[in-house]
């Protein structure tokens, strides 16, 4: 797989951001305090740190979800920390695709159902959804599993369907936050085989997760502690996903 270059575009950064929360009874809680990151174009990093360390409140701000209390979130080149909510779902829509721990699939309706949604909400016709979200299911390994329910579905292969539905837009950044979190040994492999494939097709993805053994399949880990960045470092083992696939016993495959 290869290493995004160092002269690639920067896609999204962090500028001295902070977030503080004012809770009552005038309490303070700074969550950030000034951190700086710059995540370049075909990159995959991991933001990692224990709980209460800021690396959540980090997701949230460059996944568009929150805004920082001060300094600047830039995505391809724009500053959007100071756009309305509005604003910033249009962009969280067209540019970057979720996938998170809980799969937040319905569970009534079928793995293309669930993977057309994104598509419904952006008004693109019936036919062109379907068509694109096939095709999302087929880059993820599910092309044969488009009319199955959620509970007729493994737990890698349902959070696979979320991976497809975060595709589906064609985003430019995939942020996986803890996505092999409910799953068993072999379906978290399964998963970050699937990210892993997907960053070596041009796809900026940025994993967040507490588990230093998730954390390796990245290309660079980014430490946050105390609502800072205390580490900015490639991986110097950097797990591959297909290799431990191909080192599991055949009886314990999935389908």
């Amino acid at each position: 797989m290869g290493q995004a270059s160092s002269d690639a575009r920067v896609v999204l950064e962090t500028r001295s951001v902070t977030k503080r929360y004012e809770l009552e009874g005038g309490i303070r809680v700074d969550a950030l305090r000034g951190a700086d990151i710059a995540i370049r174009e075909g990159e995959m990093v991991t933001i990692m740190g224990p709980s209460g360390s800021g690396k959540s409140t980090l997701m949230h701000i460059v996944g568009l979800l929150d805004r920082p209390t001060s300094g600047e979130v830039v995505l391809d080149g724009r500053d959007v920390s100071r756009l309305a909510p509005n604003e910033l779902a249009a962009l969280r829509n067209r540019h970057i695709g979720f996938v998170f721990q809980a799969f937040n699939l319905l569970s009534r309706t079928s793995a293309l159902a669930n993977v057309e949604l994104p598509l419904v909400y952006a008004g693109v016709s019936g036919a062109e959804r379907t068509r694109r979200a096939r095709s999302a299911l087929e880059r993820v390994g599910l092309g044969n599993r488009t009319g199955h329910l959620p509970s007729q579905l493994s737990g890698g292969q349902q959070q696979r369907v979320a991976i497809a539905r975060a595709l589906v837009n064609d985003p430019s950044i995939v942020l996986a936050d803890e996505p092999t979190g409910n799953l068993d040994s072999r379906s978290g492999i399964e998963v970050m085989a699937v990210l892993q494939e997907l960053n070596s097709q041009g796809i900026t993805v940025i994993l967040v997760t507490h588990d230093d053994r998730v954390a390796r399949h990245a290309k660079r880990i980014i430490r946050v502690f105390d609502g800072r960045i205390r580490e900015d470092a490639p991986v110097a083992d950097r797990i591959v996903a297909a290799h431990e696939m191909a080192a599991l016993p055949p009886e314990d495959a999935t389908g």
